[in-house]
């Protein structure tokens, strides 16, 4: 274990490729040494990479945040531990967590927080065998599809309009159970 050089971001791009902005490989290459300068700036931050027979095995990006914007509690959040295939079940991302585990240590954190992808039925699974159980889901939508689902569902008479329309439909069902039975 050891922290990220700059010379590692190519093949981190490669090991994060899914968890990284859809962009060419030269920019996400350029993102990650951003990352990779940021962490070895900040002591609230750090990137860590697995090696095994001198081949970078999986890495993890630590940083010291709250458990969420309301809830001012420090914890570690361990993003994106990931291992390469042909690594996995050689103790890779076990040894990644116990780097989180001590990051926490050192800054005071009582608890770390990661995220697994929905799909990814193993990931879930290891996280779950390390005792890290379910806060939150977190749900992502795009823009437009949001707006657009948000505009289909509006009620056809919006603002105070909306509230108008309900006090029509109470008054009809008024007076339909005062009308004499025929």
């Amino acid at each position: 274990m050891r922290c990220a050089e700059l010379t590692d971001a190519p093949v981190l791009a490669e090991l994060w490729a899914g968890a990284l902005r859809k962009v060419d490989p030269q920019d996400q290459v350029a993102d990650l040494e951003l990352i990779i300068k940021a962490a070895s700036a900040s002591p609230e931050q750090r990137l860590v990479v697995a090696e095994h027979d001198g081949q970078i095995a999986g890495a993890v990006f630590l940083r010291l945040t709250t458990l969420t914007a309301v809830n001012l509690e420090p914890v570690v959040e361990a993003v994106s531990p990931h291992v390469f295939p042909q690594y996995r079940r050689h103790g890779i991302g076990s040894s990644l967590m116990e780097c989180a585990v001590s990051f926490a240590d050192e800054v005071g954190a009582a608890h770390v927080l990661t995220a697994a992808a929905s799909g990814s039925r193993d990931a879930n699974r290891f996280m779950a065998r390390l005792a890290l159980g379910p806060y939150a889901v977190a749900r992502v939508a795009s823009v437009p599809a949001l707006r657009a689902k948000l505009t289909a569902q509006r009620p056809a008479f919006s603002g105070h309009g909306g509230r108008h329309l309900t006090r029509v439909l109470a008054a009809r069902r008024s007076m339909k159970r005062a009308q004499p039975l025929r």
